[in-house]
């Protein structure tokens, strides 16, 4: 199969095109700059911005199906004068342009990394399904939902196969954010308030998102789906650190300080929505794939997890 994959040098790429190429299919990468080297990918082309005004008719030519990784990420401290139309432009505006320009090239399928922010923005005790009322408050899950609903009237007009995955937190070798300064915290010893929550919440291994994508993309029985994964068992933060520290080769380092002390130090410091990301629970329900698809993650959270910890040691020297 031919592959057309954006986002080309992102987080989630640098796993999933090394496995698309070992499974014997070809690979054309998008980038954004001219120049830009993507590891064993010859055939890479540059669009520059991705947004309403981007051309993609020469980057589709012979394509047989597109991944569409490239997005404006959710970030804490948005900088943009206005977020929901900075998100929108790309997310939104940019998916839709792509998705009408993939079906008049002759595309089949187009599978969509999507979010589970499409879904909620803030914890909560009941799963999440497929049948979960959309409610996301953040620009980033609204423009993730609205480029999903624009997917599915392109798809319903023009026949092109849209399947699309909502991960949630996704972690591996190459991890941002949140999740490299928790890793950075346990290597350094740095004792955590945390010990005492006994939340739950679902996450990914970079390696169980990108087989997951590869079987939407060659599935038969996809074309159409709207996919919900994750390591097959949530984890309480606790548990997750001292996995960490486990994969680290460190203690855990865990204090049990009551949630209504973190949760009222973090309205004073008016950092609820960053204890809601480390304390609350979201879990994801993956029923869906699994009936649809027979998928099931081919990876324990330990091994990825050991994988993220070389990975970070190997940073640091």
């Amino acid at each position: 199969m031919r592959i057309l994959v954006t986002g080309a040098t992102g987080f989630v790429a640098r796993t999933l095109i090394p496995l698309l190429l070992d499974r014997g299919h070809s690979v054309r990468a998008v980038v954004r700059n001219p120049g830009t080297v993507v590891p064993r990918v010859d055939d890479v082309v540059a669009v520059g911005e991705i947004g309403p005004m981007t051309a993609w008719g020469a980057a589709l030519e012979g394509m047989d199906a597109v991944v569409h990784l490239a997005a404006r990420v959710h970030v804490m401290r948005d900088t943009a004068t206005d977020p929901l139309a900075a998100f929108r432009k790309v997310n939104t505006a940019g998916t839709r342009v792509l998705a009408e320009a993939a079906a008049v090239a002759g595309v089949k399928r187009l599978v969509y990394l999507s979010s589970v922010k499409a879904l909620a923005d803030e914890s909560r005790p009941e799963p999440l399904s497929e049948e979960t009322m959309p409610d996301p408050h953040s620009p980033y899950g609204i423009s993730k939902l609205e480029a999903e609903r624009a997917l599915a009237e392109i798809s319903t007009r023009t026949g092109l196969e849209v399947v699309v995955i909502r991960p949630p937190l996704v972690y591996g070798p190459g991890v941002g954010g949140n999740f490299r300064k928790l890793i950075q915290a346990v290597n350094l010893g740095i004792p955590l308030p945390l010990g005492a929550l006994e939340n739950r919440r679902s996450l990914i291994f970079v390696g169980n998102l990108a087989d997951a994508i590869l079987e939407c993309l060659t599935n038969t029985q996809a074309a159409g789906g709207r996919f919900l994964v994750h390591d097959g068992r949530p984890m309480s933060t606790p548990e997750l650190v001292r996995a960490i520290a486990d994969a680290l080769g460190k203690p855990a380092r865990l204090l049990p300080i009551p949630p209504s002390w973190l949760e009222r130090g973090a309205r004073l410091a008016r950092k609820d929505a960053v204890l809601d990301r480390i304390a609350g629970t979201l879990v994801v329900d993956d029923g869906a794939i699994r009936r649809a698809l027979n998928w099931r993650p081919p990876y324990y959270p330990a091994y990825g997890l050991r994988l993220t910890a070389e990975w970070f040691k190997a940073l640091r020297g």
